[in-house]
Order: structure tokens, then C-alpha cells, then sequence
């Protein structure tokens, strides 16, 4: 029996979490590393049937004109990841990947993340956003048919980029449609258009970024025509996953946290886009409000995000929370997690992408909240208990057993 092709197309392909995944997925493929970091590689999830990572085949759109091996070089030398022995085994499938990779449309770029890069910019001149649609439409058509895939997921892993506030006419598809040929200041954010794309040909659609996505009413209508399934938004990996496992503490021990502090320095690319402060407003907003949904109440808050060049794709969080307990005792935690960004991301749209397909076989549609656990900002579900999203990733998974069995 033929195994499944699962089309995996990158938003920021050539960026160090699509460089990851590609990477990853090739050497997982070939065998030279196992799958420690995939939640879904735990027991409960192995009876599921998932794709398995030579399953997958990887396109994308980039802004960047470079390829994955550059880019994992340039990730090796700056910080120390990706044995070169895996780069060289996998060097014909990294060629393969990148020959997949589009360059993107500029319609709705942020000036900060346009600078990273200017492939594709001849032919974006004087784009609508209805333009750059039908062009990546057509990319992800021209893709899903070279390959012969029987699933498409678009996974956004670019650059954050700025708040977007819509309006008037993002509340319906029609009225969406009407000023989508208006020229002048963007009616969308690049995030947007991809998952409109994707909705229109009723592929899947995972935002892995607190960028707008097709986070708004005209973009949920036309998924629900079309049937597409969707999920987001920012992939929870570091400081604020310890922000969702540690808050349900404080709360169930009714400590009451009267302050919590968050620092976070890094030095990769999207660090440079970070430190802008209009991009970072995004960030800080999703890693921020997990806490007040948690504890019921809002404590006195800092969350800062600097970008330190040397520090390339390795973070380092430091938070401080100060609480109060049993007869008005003033306490505090301090933790540090220090952990290499791309890495801990990766892992996490690989798993998503496989249970994505899981509900695709499954015959879903619509929002698939059982993914929460794996974000910040989850679509249509305000829990970021991270122990009551996983409990309803359990269940999801144990009913799709029993369907099987």
C-alpha cells in the first residue's frame, strides 16, 4: 500500500524554524536521529495514524533567495546546532526541498521584516492583495499537483509582525472581497493572505505566529465553505510554556502573585524583527495575558523582549515572581530557561502538521482546538492551563483510537 504524502508548505521556509523542520524531518527520515523533543512520538500518541517524517514533502515561500543548507550552515556556525554529518546525508533532500521553495509576494510586509530580504520584489510591483492571493494560490496548487499529495498544510513560521487592526471590511467574505483590488495601504498583513489562500482551496492552515493569520470573521467564513481546518496562534516553547505550567500552581495553592517579571534576550533573525518595536508588540502581548487567563486576576506585569546579536538562535528567559502566602508572607521564584529557539519550535510544527492530518483522515473541518496546547494564543479557546489543554489533547486522542479500534 502506497504511504500517505503530506505537503508541508513554509511560510518563512528558509527561517530558522523552517530550516529546522526541513532538517529534521530528512535526518528523522534516513534514521540518524530519533524523535526525542515530537510529543507525538510519546506512547499515547503511537497508535494514531500519523505520517511519519519521510511522509512529508517540504515546499514554501520565502522572501530570502538562499536554501536550506546555507541556511543550516549559517545556523550551525552562529550556534553550534546541526551535526555537519547530518547536513552532508541529507545534502540531496535539502536540494530537493529548497528547489520547492517560491519567493513570496511583498503585498502587506511589515518595512522591518522587508528588509531581511528582496527576492521576488520585481514582480510584486504595484500588487493588490487579491494579486498575491491568486499568486500563491496558484504556488500551492502547481505544488499540490507536481507532488501528488493527499494533504496540504500551510504552516506560517515568519516573522512576527506588527498588530493589524481590521475593520468594517473583514467582518464578511463579501465584504472582504470588494476591497481587495483597492490599491493604496495594505488591506491585509502578508500573515493573511496565506491563510486566505489556503482556505480557498481548502488546504489546512496552522499559524505558528501571533501575526493576524486568518485570526478574523471573513477568513473563518471562508474556511467553513470550503471545509479547511485551521489552527493557532504563536507556538508556545519556552518561557511562556513555564508561564502555563507554573500559574495553575500558584492558583490551585491560592498563592496570590502580586508581581511577575519576564526578561528575554536572543540574538537570531527574529530578534533583529523583534527589536522593533512594532513587531514586539505582538509578542509581548500573547506572552503577557496567558497569566491574568490563569489566575483570574491581573498582576503587576513586565515582559521584555532584547535582542542581543551574539547570543544567535539561543535564548535566555529570566522571570521573577513574587507572591504572597499563608498570613500575608511575602515569597518569590525565580527560574531561568535558557534553550536554542529554532529547536524547541520545530519539534512542535511537526507534531501539529501530524495531528493535523490525523483530523484530515478523520474527515474534520473548522478549528481544531485540540491543538492548544502547543500555543499562546489558542484560536477559539481561552484555557492556557497547559495541564488542561494537554488532558484535551488526550481525550481527542483517545477518541480517535476508539474510532479505530
Amino acid at each position: 500500500m502506497a504511504r500517505r504524502r503530506v505537503g508541508l508548505w513554509l511560510v518563512g521556509a528558509f527561517g530558522g524554524v523552517g530550516t529546522t523542520i526541513t532538517v529534521g524531518l530528512a535526518a528523522m527520515a534516513k534514521g540518524l536521529v530519533d524523535q526525542t523533543g515530537l510529543t507525538t512520538d510519546l506512547a499515547a500518541f503511537r497508535d494514531l495514524p500519523l505520517p511519519a517524517p519521510g511522509d512529508f514533502v517540504v515546499g514554501g515561500h520565502e522572501i530570502r533567495e538562499t536554501s536550506f543548507a546555507a541556511s543550516a550552515e549559517e545556523f550551525r556556525a552562529a550556534s553550534g546546532v546541526f551535526d555537519p554529518a547530518w547536513l552532508e546525508a541529507c545534502r540531496d533532500e535539502l536540494a530537493a526541498a529548497s528547489a520547492r521553495v517560491r519567493p513570496a509576494p511583498r503585498y502587506g510586509l511589515s518595512p522591518t521584516i522587508a528588509k531581511l530580504g528582496a527576492w521576488g520584489a520585481g514582480s510584486s510591483e504595484g500588487e493588490t492583495a487579491r494579486r498575491a492571493i491568486d499568486r500563491i494560490q496558484a504556488d500551492l496548487d502547481a505544488f499540490a499537483a507536481a507532488e501528488k499529495v493527499d494533504h496540504l498544510i500551510v504552516l506560517n513560521v515568519s516573522s512576527t509582525e506588527p498588530p493589524f487592526r481590521t475593520g468594517s471590511a473583514h467582518e464578511s467574505l463579501a465584504d472582504l472581497e470588494a476591497v481587495l483590488d483597492r490599491p493604496g495601504d495594505p488591506v491585509l498583513p502578508s500573515s493573511s493572505l496565506y491563510a486566505l489562500a489556503a482556505f480557498r482551496g481548502g488546504h489546512t492552515h496552522l499559524n505558528f505566529t501571533p501575526s493576524l493569520g486568518g485570526s478574523f470573521p471573513a477568513a473563518r467564513e471562508l474556511a467553513e465553505m470550503t471545509g479547511s481546518l485551521y489552527g493557532g496562534k504563536d507556538g508556545k516553547t519556552g518561557e511562556t510554556l513555564m508561564k502555563t505550567v507554573l500559574a495553575p500552581m500558584f492558583a490551585a495553592r491560592n498563592f496570590q502573585v502580586m508581581s511577575w517579571v519576564g526578561h528575554n534576550i536572543f540574538g537570531n533573525r527574529d530578534g533583529v524583527v523583534l527589536d522593533d518595536p512594532s513587531n514586539k508588540s505582538s509578542k509581548v502581548e500573547t506572552k503577557d495575558k496567558v497569566i491574568t487567563e490563569i489566575l483570574g486576576y491581573k498582576p503587576a506585569s513586565v515582559v521584555s523582549i532584547e535582542y542581543v546579536p551574539d547570543m544567535g538562535d539561543w535564548k535566555t528567559a529570566w522571570d521573577h515572581i513574587h507572591f504572597k502566602g499563608f498570613l500575608g508572607t511575602k515569597m518569590a521564584l525565580q527560574f531561568t530557561w535558557q534553550g536554542c529557539d529554532s529547536l524547541l519550535a520545530a519539534p512542535l510544527g511537526v507534531d501539529i502538521a501530524r495531528l493535523a492530518d490525523v483530523e484530515k483522515q478523520r474527515g474534520g473541518k473548522g478549528l481544531m482546538k485540540h491543538l492548544s496546547c502547543f500555543f499562546k494564543g489558542p484560536e477559539g479557546d481561552p484555557e492556557n492551563d497547559f495541564f488542561k489543554q494537554f488532558a484535551r489533547l488526550e481525550a481527542y486522542v483517545a477518541a480517535a483510537k476508539a474510532e479505530r479500534s
